[in-house]
């Protein structure tokens, strides 16, 4: 079943438990491939083995989520708090090649994050702070797509995947963003990496595989093998995966689990480097989802 919802404000809060202390984080980290992937695990206080989010970045991003200048926080750490204040845990990892983890971003491919996706949730079946039958997914641009792909694959339950921007059909955006001539050039470029500037500013070097992958990975098929609740968050304002809302439905289009989609006039960004609104409201109603489906 399919629910669109309207665009007017709601912000919800549902308690999971009662008043709650301060969150407490730990860094974590497991191995992939014989290299290391940092997170950090926030655990609420005075909540015995919570549900909990697994938290997935986007491109070129870290753990944290891109800064928001108006409160000059993360916009991961920013949801992981908000979470924590209703009982959720959460675990947020660096991608490798990212953050903290191990190795060189021009490593990069969406399949290789995947593989860290998963490997993330193995480590938290092992996590005694948790409740690991209670686990969702949160996961913005293109880690939208790595979000869709591990729900698909993935053997362990999980409760609710919640897409934010997610990048919905690479093989289209990726030229669009990057440019055509770059895909062909990475394409052609025989395993070694190629160095091209994004249109936002920053030099970037990716090899051949990452460009092999968007053709290869497809987060709508991916998502189809998914049966639990999906909530799709996309911005009519985004430049960067466009049209919308028309990427965001057809994610639900093809999902034949429940699904709602939350379209905001917001860029690919939730409107983040302008104010912390559109990100707060979208906290507050991704937490709402997932309490009601890890009850």
């Amino acid at each position: 079943m399919l629910r669109t919802l309207a665009a007017t404000p709601m912000i919800v809060v549902m308690a999971l438990g009662s008043a709650l202390a301060g969150p407490s984080q730990k860094v974590v980290s497991f191995d992939v491939d014989g290299q290391k992937v940092v997170g950090t695990l926030e655990i609420p206080e005075a909540t015995e083995k919570p549900p909990v989010i697994l938290l997935l970045h986007g491109f070129m991003g870290n753990r944290d989520g891109f800064q928001i200048p108006a409160v000059k926080e993360g916009m991961f750490a920013r949801a992981a708090n908000a979470w924590a204040a209703q009982g959720i845990a959460s675990l947020r990892i660096d991608f490798r090649g990212c953050g903290e983890s191990s190795g060189s971003f021009e490593d990069t491919t969406i399949s290789g994050e995947i593989k860290d996706a998963m490997a993330a949730v193995d480590f938290l079946q092992s996590e005694e702070s948790v409740d690991a039958g209670r686990l969702a997914v949160v996961g913005w641009s293109q880690g939208g797509a790595v979000a869709a792909s591990l729900a698909g694959r993935t053997t362990h339950r999980i409760r609710a995947v919640a897409l934010w921007s997610p990048l919905v059909m690479p093989e289209a955006t990726t030229p669009a963003v990057f440019g055509s001539d770059v895909v062909k050039a990475g394409l052609a470029s025989a395993g070694r990496a190629i160095k091209f500037k994004l249109p936002w500013g920053p030099d970037v070097s990716l090899k051949t595989a990452f460009f092999e992958d968007t053709f290869a990975i497809d987060p709508v098929a991916e998502l189809a093998n998914y049966p639990g609740p999906v909530f799709v968050a996309v911005g009519t304002n985004d430049t960067v995966v466009t049209p919308q809302p028309a990427f965001g439905q057809l994610l639900l289009t093809y999902h034949k689990g429940p699904g709602e989609l939350w379209v905001r006039p917001m860029d690919h960004a939730i409107n983040g480097f302008t104010n912390v609104d559109t990100v707060d409201e979208l906290i507050a109603v991704t937490g709402t989802f997932v309490a009601r489906n890890v009850k």
